[in-house]
């Protein structure tokens, strides 16, 4: 195995990982509620759950670390062009996302386009373009002693936000935090998500400051394996900063609390942390004890991840779409798995089915090496 391979083969095992478990947790088979550890915090907290998002990121910023190596031999104008262009992309995809199915029928019966004016601006997409458009200028055109300082200032400077601009004494609850009254001022309610029963966006302007820094970290990790090389100190190195991080997340958590849905500095941390434990782990399996036959997997999913990501979005709702009275993601798993493993268990068979049709989509554009880069 050449080192290009070996390179690659733990950064697509780690996103593959990602966007499986993403896939299961955002699939849970109706008639059921699914295990807790299957479901966000319902505020502060941290779930198994909670971690996926900001691994994506930090996946991101992983992948960054090869890619970006390009930006050396162009011009000002090309480099410009390229950052903005795929930011613009994957926001303008994630927002087209959300409009889909671009109609409706109205009390009539009759089709119509749907209404832009309630479809959501902001999401899992549009924060994943900000991000790495944020972070590419941010790696590209600044020193690392620079891109580290103003990492550090948007964590800190976060926080400070949050508690100056916060309803007083309700800064970091859902309707009293500054992200949600920036939110309704810039986005309007009903351009924002609301499936906490108001308008209140997990994605929204504010707290994509502090969600910048997943990518940003992700990156000097794909940086620092390419530098010092996959041995037993780069691999110590990384599991010692994960727990640090940890660590330092543990200690804020008690002023900042840990909380996935305002994406606090002390989540961004701990998250990033985790995420470093878990890559060291994978160079040492990988990479060390060459244990790879139980990678295939993963590195279908790891090769086309974006891609993925939107058949898993966009499918079942097609679905549902051509069969609205059948509603077949319900029907499915109240039918079937329901049947079979009652309860919590059947929605998570449901959820795992899902996400095999997903990997079956990955596997057949890798067998033909088809490989889309949004």
């Amino acid at each position: 195995m050449n080192q290009k391979s070996e390179r690659f083969l733990s950064l697509d095992v780690f996103r593959g990982m990602t966007l499986c478990f993403m896939i299961i947790v955002n699939s849970p088979g109706w008639g059921a509620v699914p295990y807790d550890m299957l479901e966000h915090a319902p505020w502060h907290g941290l779930t198994p759950t909670d971690l996926v998002f900001p691994s994506f990121l930090f996946a991101v910023g992983n992948a960054m670390s090869f890619s970006m190596k390009k930006f050396s031999q162009m011009n000002n104008g090309e480099v410009l062009w390229k950052i903005f262009k795929r930011t613009a992309i994957i926001f303008l995809i994630g927002f087209l996302m959300y409009w889909y199915p671009f109609f409706r029928y109205d009390a009539g019966g009759n089709m119509v386009v749907a209404p832009l004016d309630h479809t959501r601006i902001f999401g899992v997409l549009q924060r994943i373009a900000l991000c790495f458009g944020i972070a590419s200028l941010m790696i590209h055109y600044l020193s690392t002693k620079t891109v580290v300082w103003l990492s550090i200032l948007l964590l800190v400077g976060y926080y400070a936000i949050l508690l100056l601009f916060g309803v007083p004494g309700a800064e970091l609850t859902l309707e009293g935090n500054a992200g949600t009254w920036l939110d309704r001022a810039v986005l309007g309610e009903l351009h924002m998500y609301r499936g906490e029963g108001v308008a209140f966006d997990p994605e929204g302007i504010l707290s994509t400051l502090p969600s910048i820094v997943n990518v940003i970290i992700g990156y000097f990790a794909g940086r620092f394996i390419q530098e010092k090389g996959k041995n037993y100190e780069s691999i110590a190195k990384l599991l010692l900063a994960g727990l640090l991080m940890v660590l330092v997340a543990l200690a804020w958590h008690l002023v900042f609390p840990i909380n996935k849905k305002i994406w606090s500095s002390s989540f961004t941390l701990v998250t990033c942390g985790i995420d470093l434990l878990v890559i060291g782990a994978l160079l040492y399996l990988i990479e060390i004890k060459q244990s790879v036959a139980w990678t295939r997997f993963f590195v279908v999913f790891g090769k086309n991840p974006l891609f993925i990501y939107i058949v898993a979005s966009l499918l079942m709702e097609t679905i549902n779409l051509i069969f609205p009275q059948l509603h077949f993601s319900k029907w499915i798993n109240v039918v079937f798995f329901q049947v079979i493993a009652p309860g919590p268990l059947g929605s998570l068979l449901c959820a795992i089915a899902y996400m095999l049709i997903c990997w079956l989509v990955g596997y057949i554009l890798d067998k033909k090496n088809i490989y889309i880069r949004v």
